[in-house]
Parts: structure tokens; C-alpha cells; sequence
């Protein structure tokens, strides 16, 4: 074959991959989205049902292990007892069809039916849509209380708050809508309290890069680790730099395997006022600097941060799951007093 025919064939070969691709794409959303509404369906079918027959609790149960055991033999798999309480739940949960998320599958919404709080179900719903997350990455963030972790990073929460993250998720205009108190860094799989050098933790960071830019948040991309600046001819190392695409920001990250120090801020300052002279393009804002450390003492951090004309946070990690019931808890006890204070 001619030189021109082989370039013909490759282009072709190029443009017919695409349409292909493209057409399982969108043969694949059909079928979900079909999927999500035949669950859907079938949940309002039952529902109907019960309350038509003023069944109790106990009824409906029974009623559901039959029709699991009718289905599954007739129609295959796909009806466990535990699916069709699911789809039960799916439409008790969303009466309205047109408000389902078409980019979520059915699996991600079996992990949103757990979720048995309004707001706090209506976040993960919305940032799975928004942040396109995996069911892995799903079940994660709630398994790690996002929700309650990005109110309580802020100070009190308030109910304003909540509705907001309820109706929009993460919403990140400003350098504090990227900051979370305490981060979760259980996917390094390190025992409490086990001693670790600072460079052993970076290094485990960055073998769990992609778990722990989902930990990071929105928009966050790695740059490197050790980045080095040189001042009068002494070099200092930044331990990790991340760019932002959100705010265009450089994020630089100091850590810290003991608890958070007043001296830790001349350091993070000196890198940030290095960023904004050497580094920084015309469309970045100021780079932020975040210092992660094991414990931190509110008091110390207020008056060691507090005038800075640089963006410096502190935060605490930990390397388990938080306590859920005590974060919601927190949350909940913060409201109740907000509620107090205006009547």
C-alpha cells in the first residue's frame, strides 16, 4: 500500500474508534438510566401497595422475602430481599424521578440509601455528580464524614451551612473552602499512635497519591515533593506542592509528625512570599499554605496565624476513621446551641 493510503487507513481507524467509543458511552448511560428508573418503579409499586393495605413494618417484610423468592426464581438475579428493600427505599427517598442524578449508577445510590439524613444524603449525591467519584471513592468519603469534617473545618456550623452543602456540595471559591480539620489518611494503614518520620509519611503520601488527592479535595494536582528553593545559597525543601485548578493556586504542604508549633509559620511564610516572586504566573493567586500536623492547639494556632498577609492553615491528621457519631454529634450539639442563641 501507498504512504497515502496508510495515513487514510490510521486516520480512519482514529475516527471510527471514536464513534464507537462514544456510542457504548452513550448506549451505556441509556441502560443505567433505564435501569435507575425500572428501580424505581418497582420501589413505588411496593410502596403503593403497602400503604394501600395499611401494612405494618413487620407485614412488609414479609411481604418483600416472598416477592424476593417469586422474582429471583422467575426472573434471575437482581432481586435479593436486600435489593428490593433498596428500591423501596430509592423511591421513599426520592418520590420525584426527575431529580435523580442520571450519571449515578444504581450502586451508587445503594450507598446513598444508607445515608439516612436529608442534607447529609443530598451532599454525597450532589459532589458524586459533581465530582464525578467512583462507588469506592463514594463509600470512602462517607465512611470518612466528609460532610460533618467540611462543617465543623470552619469554625461552628450553622444551618445555613448545612442547607448550602445540602443543595450545591463543595462549592470552592475561597483558600478556607479547601480546608478540612482533621484530614483522613486511614488508606496509609498506619496504627495509631505508631511513631513515623516525616519523610516516611511523605513517602507513603505519595505511593497513595490518587487516595489522598481524593482526601485533598477538589482540583488538587501533584507538582512534586521535596521542592527545592534556594536562598543565598542554602537550600530548603518543600516537603509537597499541589496545584489547584479551581482558585489557579499553588498549594504547599508542610508535615509534621508531632503537634502544631508557632515557629512551623516563619517557615510555610517564607516558602509562600518565595512562590508569589518566583513561581507564581500572572492568572495564579497567592499560593496557600497548609501545615499538617498530629495535634493542634486552637489558642496557639489563632495567635501564631492571626495578621499574616500570607494564607497559612493548620490542620490536624489522623490515620483512622473518625467517629462518626461523635462528629454528628458535634455538629448537632453546635446547631442546637446557634438555635438557642437567636430566640
Amino acid at each position: 500500500m501507498s504512504r497515502l493510503q496508510n495515513i487514510v487507513i490510521a486516520d480512519l481507524l482514529i475516527k471510527i474508534k471514536q464513534i464507537i467509543n462514544a456510542s457504548r458511552s452513550k448506549l451505556a448511560q441509556t441502560i443505567n438510566s433505564e435501569l435507575i428508573q425500572t428501580y424505581w418503579e418497582i420501589g413505588k409499586a411496593i410502596i403503593e401497595k403497602e400503604r394501600t393495605n395499611n401494612f405494618d413494618n413487620k407485614s412488609s417484610r414479609q411481604i418483600i422475602l416472598e416477592l424476593s423468592k417469586q422474582l429471583s426464581k422467575e426472573l434471575g438475579k437482581g432481586f435479593s430481599r436486600s435489593n428490593l428493600f433498596y428500591m423501596r427505599n430509592f423511591y421513599l427517598y426520592f418520590p420525584n424521578v426527575q431529580t435523580v442524578s442520571g450519571q449515578l449508577t444504581w450502586s451508587h445510590y445503594c450507598e446513598l440509601l444508607v445515608v439516612t439524613d436529608e442534607n447529609k444524603r443530598s451532599f454525597y449525591e450532589k459532589e458524586t455528580s459533581n465530582s464525578h467519584w467512583s462507588v469506592r471513592e463514594l463509600k470512602r468519603q462517607i465512611a470518612s464524614s466528609l460532610f460533618e469534617r467540611l462543617l465543623l473545618s470552619e469554625g461552628k456550623p450553622n444551618k445555613e451551612k448545612v442547607l448550602k452543602l445540602a443543595r450545591e456540595g463543595q462549592i470552592v471559591l475561597n483558600p478556607s473552602d479547601l480546608i478540612k480539620d482533621p484530614y483522613v489518611f486511614e488508606f496509609l494503614g498506619i496504627p495509631e499512635n505508631k511513631p513515623i518520620l516525616e519523610k516516611d509519611l511523605e513517602l507513603k503520601l505519595i505511593r497513595h497519591i490518587e487516595d489522598f488527592l481524593l482526601e485533598l479535595g477538589k482540583g488538587f494536582m501533584f507538582v512534586g515533593s521535596q521542592f527545592r528553593i534556594t536562598l543565598n545559597n542554602v537550600h530548603h525543601y518543600i516537603d509537597l506542592v499541589f496545584y489547584n485548578k479551581i482558585l489557579k493556586a499553588y498549594i504547599l504542604i508542610d508535615l509534621k509528625t508531632e503537634k502544631f508549633q508557632a515557629d512551623n509559620v516563619g517557615q510555610m511564610n517564607m516558602y509562600l512570599n518565595y512562590f508569589k516572586t518566583e513561581i507564581n504566573d500572572e492568572e495564579d493567586i497567592e499560593p496557600i499554605g497548609i501545615i499538617l500536623c498530629t495535634e493542634k492547639d486552637e489558642v496557639v494556632a489563632e495567635y501564631a496565624l492571626g495578621g499574616l498577609t500570607n494564607q497559612i492553615f493548620a490542620s490536624k491528621y489522623v490515620y483512622y476513621l473518625p467517629d462518626k457519631e461523635i462528629l454528628i454529634k458535634e455538629v448537632e450539639r453546635f446547631l442546637i446551641e446557634e438555635k438557642l442563641t437567636k430566640q
